[in-house]
């Protein structure tokens, strides 16, 4: 199926539901109205029965708190206690409950109260009657609380109850948590029972969170009567639901069921591990009352996606199935290599034009790349001939060297041998058989043959003196470093000083990853630091100052980075420091200066 194939057939998947929704929706708009609506309650209701049962429960964990705290398990009345120690056993109780009631994020609180079976009055200094919503409360066989005894055969279960609360010299009915506490440690008997009251308001504050049009939500046990409802003066009452109520069975639907009568849509959520409903009762007029509005509204929009549609399709049409099927039969038709054409459709600026775009030039840039490859396979044929032809003539220059020093040796000529010797060594880490590193000792011996040179050619009395460690000899440097750095020393520092000239090089561990190596003279000529920091800092440098050191310090930030390089410093009596700072590293090849062979 090709793009335009396509195009049509997402015209036609965009407006047919459409058309099929407008025919659906004015025939049964009232059913799927009430269906979808229902459905709507269905989730909301189980969310909100999921808030509830997640307040319960942290009503449920907060009693198990406070039963198993041992606070309360010692509050067993006994003639065994002193006065004293029963009235800090009942404070400090009391603060405890005290404290878990209390509202957390500004809603509503929920008060616990532990009223204790006292028959022997062992704690008379208490309150009999509750005197406030939260406290410990001891009572004996002839004031005992007519849901005392239920809660005591729950066995420790805690259930939700309408209770009557006394609170003062008032009576009030609240929806309660009763849950009994028994005796841990002789695993036997009951200490009391634990009643969370005022959950009344902790549901309805549940409540306040679901809308629905003047609709109604009960909260009920099994039996249907009504703990608390969002309709004034519901509680306690029995609520009546459809007869088609009692004809569901239990355990179906995870406890969920939805009844549509003519007045009223009921939505319930029984809880039958709680024993418990969460009803909501819509009555259908507030519903119908939208179903011709929403008729129209569907139609409108039928109408105006349609429109849109066409529009859409017309656009894209022309906009874009052109210029793609002229880009497809280039893309098929192209060969690398091949002349491209004029890119068509040059003026566009969305996406498809930059699309077009880039392929053709993409496909004018491998043609370039194409023939540059060639061109370059070419030089690089003739760059390794070339290089063949240089590196014949050192080695013969080497071999010769070396046959010239054993003629001279065998004349008797041992002073021309010697510097024949040393220019040969000069050779020979040049050559370093073409690597651009080499080990800091071969690096020396380099520079000791130049010197050697040197002092034999112009009989300088100069001294060098070598202070290296034997932990950095096989470190990498690049090849040909101190050479120049020695000659400045030399020409521009102690050449005409005689036995008075020093050179020393140096060299040390810096931060265990870096090594630092200086070369000092005490030259007595004036040098312009400034002028040498220019040239080795700035992109480009002064060529009268020369290209020596800015080369040898471009060398070392090629190979190792910018944190590495070369500088100069005035030394603090006399003359010229120049300070080297190398990565730490090793020489494992053995032979970085091993002598060139043919």
């Amino acid at each position: 199926m090709n793009v335009k194939q396509q195009i049509i057939l997402l015209f036609i998947i965009m407006v047919s539901p459409i058309l099929l929704l407008q025919w659906y929706g004015n025939t049964r708009a009232e059913l799927i109205l009430k269906r979808h609506v229902t459905n709507a309650y269905v989730e909301l209701n189980k969310q909100n029965m999921a808030l509830l049962s997640r307040d319960i429960d942290t009503v449920n964990k907060i009693t198990t708190t406070i039963i198993q705290n041992p606070l309360t398990q010692q509050l067993v009345p006994s003639s065994g206690d002193t006065v004293f120690e029963r009235v800090q056993e009942y404070s400090k109780l009391d603060k405890l409950i005290a404290g878990y009631s209390i509202s957390v994020n500004g809603g509503e609180a929920v008060y616990y109260s532990l009223y204790v079976y006292d028959p022997e009055d062992y704690y008379y200094f208490a309150p009999k009657i509750p005197m406030t919503q939260t406290g410990v409360y001891f009572f004996s066989d002839r004031d005992k609380p007519e849901w005392f005894g239920e809660a005591v055969k729950k066995k420790g279960e805690g259930y939700m109850k309408l209770i009557r609360n006394n609170i003062g010299f008032s009576t009030q009915t609240t929806l309660a948590y009763v849950r009994s506490v028994n005796n841990i440690s002789n695993g036997h008997g009951v200490i009391g029972v634990l009643v969370a009251t005022k959950m009344d308001k902790k549901i309805g504050e549940s409540f306040q969170s679901v809308t629905l049009p003047d609709g109604e939500i009960y909260f009920t046990d099994s039996t249907n009567r009504v703990l608390t409802a969002t309709t004034p003066g519901m509680i306690g009452t029995t609520l009546q639901l459809p007869p088609e109520a009692a004809g569901i069975k239990r355990g179906e639907a995870d406890g969920m069921s939805n009844i549509i009568t003519p007045e009223f849509i009921y939505v319930i959520n029984d809880n039958h591990l709680l024993q418990q409903k969460l009803v909501y009762k819509i009555p259908v007029n507030s519903l119908l009352q939208q179903q011709n509005e929403l008729k129209r509204v569907i139609q409108l929009i039928s109408i105006v996606y349609t429109i849109f549609g066409i529009i859409v399709i017309l656009y894209f049409w022309r906009s874009l199935m052109t210029p793609l099927q002229r880009l497809a039969y280039f893309v098929r038709s192209y060969e690398p290599g091949k002349r491209v054409p004029e890119t068509p459709g040059k003026g566009r600026k969305d996406e498809v034009g930059v699309l077009i775009s880039s392929l053709y030039d993409m496909a004018r840039r491998l043609n370039v790349l194409i023939h540059y490859k060639y061109q370059m396979e070419i030089k690089e044929k003739e760059s390794q001939l070339q290089l063949l032809y240089q590196q014949i003539n050192p080695h013969l220059l080497y071999n010769t060297l070396e046959s010239i020093y054993w003629k001279s040796t065998l004349e008797g000529n041992s002073e021309s041998a010697e510097m024949i010797k040393e220019l040969s060594k000069l050779m020979k880490i040049s050559l370093s058989r073409g690597r651009e590193l080499i080990s800091l000792e071969d690096e020396m011996e380099h520079a000791k043959a130049y010197i050697s040179l040197q002092q034999k050619r112009y009989e300088y009395g100069f001294q060098v003196i070598w202070n290296i460690p034997d932990e950095l000899l096989h470190n990498l440097i690049p090849k040909i470093t101190l050479q120049p750095l020695i000659e400045n020393s030399i020409i521009h520092g102690v050449r005409n000083m005689g036995e008075d000239g020093e050179i020393t090089i140096s060299g040390a561990l810096l931060d265990h990853d870096k090594i630092i190596i200086r070369v000092e003279d005490n030259g007595y000529k004036k040098v312009d630091f400034e002028a040498i920091h220019r040239l080795l800092n700035e992109e480009k440098g002064d060529p009268a100052i020369g290209y020596g050191i800015r080369n040898l310090d471009q060398r070392i930030r090629l190979h190792f980075g910018k944190g590495f390089g070369i500088s100069y410093e005035e030394r603090e009596e006399r003359g010229t420091r120049v300070v080297i700072i190398l990565p730490r590293s090793h020489d494992e090849s053995g032979d970085a200066a091993a002598g060139p062979t043919i």
